[in-house]
């Protein structure tokens, strides 16, 4: 007889909440309350989605685009992204039955896990982590394993780490470049290294490149997929449409994979969700068939980041025992903040209360010595939330 008492699942209990919508959650109640809160949570850009992707939208649904499709993506938008993995992130052999569109990248991520993950399994996680990853493989049955990384060396985990911690029962590693929280991006020669270690192990690697065009300081983004014929069969490859296009709210995932794992995902989504929300992937497509227009969006957005970026890394110099990586991706920093001896949760919560700055604490990413700061934000708001945490610092 079923226990109605206590009526949840253990995967249910288990699994814990997303605390960067928490804080930015919190700070969002604040402000409806009238005070005037700096938040540095969201990692979500301060722009809309660009006119003509809107209107491609539009357009579909005045056309009628409005019933169900094939659950792995309108066909255009599939041989779009093909010809785009193609071209651009030099990926070969690729056929538009390896394309799945999906309802966001982070629901990209958990159908990859939970299609090629299960109980006993084991998945590699370098820390710091995207919050989610380690609940998504929770999720599948399978068993986070985590590797931690050191900023000495930019959080990025090495050979020998992953090969150390390789087991028998190992099936996947996670990578994220350019990455959240720290927007470290990994060079060719290191992701090469990397790739080799898993394909000498035969494991799949979770390439996570939902920052891939967020890039500064002239770095490059690699795709892992591109590195040999083997690499291609071994990795899945997910990004999306939100940090990109400022497309957050549409939730619209992308994925790539070998034909025997992406007809799995299809299989998986099509009882899951059925199909990615019809209209919007027409403005996807949009955004990836009007390269000009893309571009220049692209270009307006790495600006303004690159400026809020440096004003915030250079803010951070000037706060005694807090120190910072140069971040060269994505829209994050993650100053350490161990030498004023406090645990993030505590650092987190009290300069929310004290100086109305929302932050997330590090050990959500798996690192208690550091927060991590969005600046997807304003300068005002930057400006004014660095003179903030310079005097809670000063307090402790």
């Amino acid at each position: 007889m079923v226990n109605i008492s206590q009526p949840l699942s253990q995967w249910a209990k288990d699994v814990s909440p997303s605390p960067t919508l928490k804080v930015d959650a919190q700070a969002k109640q604040l402000k409806a309350q009238g005070i005037d809160v700096c938040g540095f949570g969201a990692g979500e850009p301060d722009f809309d989605t660009p006119d003509f992707i809107k209107e491609a939208c539009i357009k579909a649904l005045h056309s009628g685009k409005t019933n169900y499709v094939a659950a792995a993506g309108i066909p255009e938008l599939r041989a779009a992204l093909a010809e785009k993995y193609t071209s651009e992130n030099n990926i070969e052999g690729i056929t538009n039955d390896q394309i799945i569109i999906s309802p966001g990248g982070k629901f990209s991520c958990y159908l990859a896990i939970l299609a090629t993950c299960g109980p006993g399994d084991e998945v590699i996680i370098p820390i710091p982590y995207w919050v989610s990853y380690p609940e998504m493989v929770k999720l599948s049955g399978a068993i986070p394993k985590i590797v931690n990384t050191k900023d000495t060396d930019q959080f990025k985990v090495t050979p020998e780490q992953l090969q150390s911690a390789i087991s028998e029962r190992t099936r996947l590693i996670i990578l994220n470049s350019p990455s959240n929280p720290t927007g470290t991006v990994y060079s060719k020669s290191e992701l090469e290294s990397i790739t080799e270690v898993a394909l000498k192990n035969k494991l799949l690697i979770l390439s996570d490149e939902i920052y891939e065009y967020l890039l500064y300081d002239d770095v490059m983004h690699h795709s892992p997929a591109s590195f040999s014929a083997e690499a291609s069969q071994s990795v899945i490859t997910v990004s999306g449409f939100s940090k990109t296009y400022a497309m957050t709210g549409w939730r619209l995932g992308t994925l790539l994979a070998s034909p025997p794992i992406a007809k799995a995902i299809a299989s998986l989504q099509s009882q899951m969700t059925s199909n990615a929300t019809t209209f919007a992937q027409y403005g996807a497509l949009a955004a990836i068939q009007n390269k000009k227009e893309a571009t220049a969006t692209i270009e307006n957005m790495l600006k303004v980041f690159d400026r809020r970026r440096r004003l915030l890394f250079e803010g951070f110099q000037s706060i005694d025992k807090v120190t910072c990586q140069r971040a060269q991706g994505a829209f994050y920093l993650f100053p350490s903040i161990s030498a004023l001896n406090i645990d993030s949760n505590t650092f987190a919560q009290r300069l929310l209360e004290e100086q109305k700055v929302a932050v997330v604490p590090g050990i959500a990413f798996g690192n208690d010595t550091c927060i991590r700061l969005s600046y997807a934000t304003s300068d005002e708001i930057i400006e004014k939330g660095l003179a903030r945490i310079k005097t809670f610092c000063e307090t402790l």
